[in-house]
């Protein structure tokens, strides 16, 4: 049902059945703008049958013939007790006890939120959460999150790079509102062409998803939903300034242009001008940079005819230099003058959705959606060419109904994909095309009370990586009251682009070689692993106080993999997986909201992520095999007539020791130990906020100053034979301190 949650996501629309109520609990704010209340207590008098509305304020509750009286309460608001007299949708607002209904429920809501119900694994973060950081980007949205680890590919491009499950970012399925966005020639920099603040929530699952996104997810997805025109302020304004002068600027004009279209423009720049080099290796720690990024959206809903449409038409142009202080590229490009790097990025793309939900049976929800993006980018490092220009077509038709109730719900559809790609790498031109067509059945069957199952299979032929099968199963079972059982099982399949998804590789001194095997892409076979997972969820009260735990273990077993083998100081070779590889993956997660309006997480995970390589069977270069993980944020009382508030966030993170890949080919003097030394950072946010409308922010990250302080080898010598720029374990830079503000008009 995810799918069609999003994007249905302004409609409200209930598969009604004899055996549940569903409906969406509200509250009005004082300027008379509707909020989901999440959190609500919803209950049937007289039984101890209830439940807890999610974070968009829904809820789903059984229903019997002799169930007269629903009724629904929340702290600070006054209780209503609602006379049910057959199966219908239930829209209801709450009246708060004091008329500062919107500042109340900003002090309540959670941040991020995992349901018991779902079969998935799927953590549900919100805009609040994104708020307890600066969050410039989307690589940069979680920092506060452990469930995703986060860092640098290199110490000279500034890319960040994510993992999940000890996989790196190539290995989850990254969408925007459900169509693939940040794969192919995005890959690298993707991240950082969303801008934080065109994010309205982040749906994380953790496993192998569903069929009806593709057969390419291994790890997991990681879904981003934009702002909606229609909801969001007509008038939006974020500033961001760091002491490195690092600057940004976001702006969002929304306007309801009649009765069923809404449209926006969401604009967004960036730039870095200064070079630092705080370690003094010669070398900029960061690059220098601009980014211009323009979105132009339209929704068009109409609730009476059951339709709602989306047609976004975006354009990105990115640019950045790194290198040494004195590299000037007007002189020095091509050159053994100076080591520098450029890399130039001009992506466009088009997306259109439409949904169409019958009026008079509402569980009939057809959908489709068409995508089509172009990415150009031109860059080299050093004296190493790279460029690659990727055209993609994604269209997808999906139709979604139950059988005898709504207990049994099926999703069926087709989709189609094309990339063409063009690349220039190690003086060679390697060009393909892909084309995909498949289809897919889900079948989800849900209890109402204590068992659900999601389980799909999807067909698809491809002219590349040929006709094949894709299963996928999700079960939860709850055995008694707050918990939740999940398991999943489920096969990924893929291809690699090996330049596009490395490009760390060309900011060394390494020779570059692909042993063909005689596959089909770039002489390499497919990538093919199954993911198994089982979650346990479970709420309680400690001391009084709301509390959670989770944990998870997760195993991803590769068929065949495309090893990037880092083993031999002097070479860089790709090949297939002669041998076993796989990722495991452990963590538990404390949530605890230890006082009034103060709440803590913690987390701790464990990695087992091993490879055959040439060389023998290793660990992973630079994963670390456990991770630490605390955050805490309280925010100010805003009862009683108060119109601002102080909010207090902070993020702690540790990193045992991480394996480098070896160096002993090296001379001595360029050789490395086994290990890096372990790594803990602190981040730290202050918000002030003086209105509904206006709020200032204060923070730092690595605040306790950590630097790895030779990142690069053979940094004195780029154009050597011992030159590497990919030996990153930690921050390079050290702290950097921010500020920033935000106005809106709703």
């Amino acid at each position: 049902m995810k799918y069609i949650l999003y994007i249905f996501c302004l409609l409200p629309i209930t598969m009604s059945s004899q055996d549940k109520i569903e409906g969406i609990i509200t509250e009005k704010t004082s300027d008379n703008t509707m909020f989901p209340l999440a959190g609500a207590n919803v209950f049937w008098m007289g039984t101890s049958v209830g439940t807890v509305t999610d974070i968009d304020g829904k809820f789903s509750i059984p229903y019997q013939e002799n169930y007269k009286k629903l009724i629904v309460s929340f702290i600070g608001f006054k209780t209503d007790t609602l006379t049910i007299e057959s199966v219908k949708y239930i829209k209801h607002e709450l009246k708060a006890t004091s008329d500062l209904d919107e500042i109340t429920l900003t002090a309540r809501k959670q941040a991020s939120s995992r349901s018991y119900m779902q079969a998935q694994n799927i953590l549900t973060v919100s805009s609040d959460e994104l708020l307890k950081a600066a969050c410039c980007n989307l690589s940069e949205s979680f920092e506060t999150n452990p469930s995703i680890d986060v860092n640098f590919t290199d110490a000279l491009t500034g890319a960040r790079q994510i993992k999940m499950l000890g996989l790196t970012s190539k290995y989850i399925l990254i969408t925007t509102e459900n169509i693939p966005s940040i794969r192919g020639a995005s890959q690298a920099f993707g991240l950082s062409f969303i801008p934080g603040t065109w994010v309205e929530s982040i749906q994380i699952t953790k496993g192998a998803g569903s069929v009806v996104n593709g057969f390419e997810s291994i790890a997991g997805q990681i879904n981003t939903e934009l702002r909606k025109p229609s909801t969001d302020d007509r008038l939006f304004v974020n500033f961001y300034g760091a002491n490195s002068e690092r600057m940004e600027l976001n702006t969002h004009i929304n306007t309801k242009v009649s009765e069923h279209w809404d449209t926006g423009f969401y604009i967004h720049g960036n730039s870095h001008k200064k070079k630092h080099d705080v370690n003094n290796d010669g070398f900029m720690d960061m690059p220098l940079y601009e980014q211009i990024n323009v979105m132009n959206r339209w929704q068009y809903t109409n609730p009476e005819k059951g339709l709602v449409s989306f047609i976004n038409v975006r354009y990105l142009n990115d640019s950045k230099q790194s290198g040494q202080l004195d590299f000037d590229p007007d002189t020095d490009k091509f050159t053994t003058n100076s080591w520098g790097s450029e890399i130039d990025t001009e992506r466009f793309e088009m997306t259109s959705k439409l949904g169409y939900v019958n009026p008079e049976l509402p569980w009939q929800i057809l959908g489709a959606q068409l995508s089509f993006s172009s990415t150009n980018q031109i860059s080299y490092y050093g004296l190493n060419l790279y460029d690659i220009n990727h055209n993609s077509w994604y269209s997808n038709v999906i139709y979604n109904t139950i059988i005898s109730d709504s207990r049994h719900k099926i999703k069926t559809g087709l989709d189609f994909t094309y990339d063409h790609y063009d690349e220039l790498a190690i003086n060679r031109d390697f060009e393909r095309s892909e084309r995909s067509f498949g289809g897919f059945f889900e079948y989800a069957f849900d209890d109402l009370s204590n068992f659900s199952m999601t389980a799909g299979l999807r067909f698809d032929t491809h002219n590349l990586l040929g006709e094949f099968v894709t299963p996928r199963l999700h079960v939860r079972y709850t055995p008694w009251e707050k918990s939740a059982f999940k398991a999943s099982v489920g096969r990924g399949k893929r291809s690699a682009n090996i330049f596009a998804e490395n490009q760390s590789i060309f900011a060394t001194s390494r020779s570059i070689n692909i042993l063909d095997s005689g596959g089909r892409i770039y002489g390499l076979d497919p990538e093919i692993a199954w993911n198994y997972g089982i979650s346990y969820l479970q709420g309680f009260n400690l001391f009084g106080r709301k509390a959670d735990i989770t944990l998870d273990f997760y195993k991803t077993d590769f068929k065949n993999q495309v090893v990037v083998d880092w083993e031999n100081a002097n070479e860089l070779n790709f090949y297939n997986l002669q041998g076993e590889s796989y990722a495991n993956s452990f963590q538990v997660e404390l949530n605890y909201d230890m006082f009034e309006r103060f709440a803590f997480r913690t987390a701790y995970k464990y990695y087992d992520v091993q490879t055959q390589y040439q060389v023998g069977k290793r660990s992973k270069p630079l994963t670390p095999e456990h991770r630490f993980f605390a955050n805490a944020s309280y925010e100010t009382d805003v009862s009683q007539g108060q119109t601002t508030q102080w909010k207090f966030d902070a993020t702690y993170n540790w990193l045992s020791e991480q394996r480098f890949s070896s160096t002993a080919a090296n001379p001595e003097a360029f050789q490395l130990p086994e290990e890096s030394p372990t790594v803990g950072t602190l981040n730290a946010q202050i918000t002030r906020v003086f209105s509904p409308r206006f709020e200032v922010y204060l923070g730092g990250e690595n605040i306790t100053n950590v630097r790895q302080n030779n990142p690069i080898l053979g940094a004195e010598d780029p154009f050597g034979p011992n030159f590497d720029t990919s030996f990153v374990y930690g921050p390079i830079f050290g702290s950097l301190y921010y500020a920033g503000l935000r106005f809106r008009i709703p």
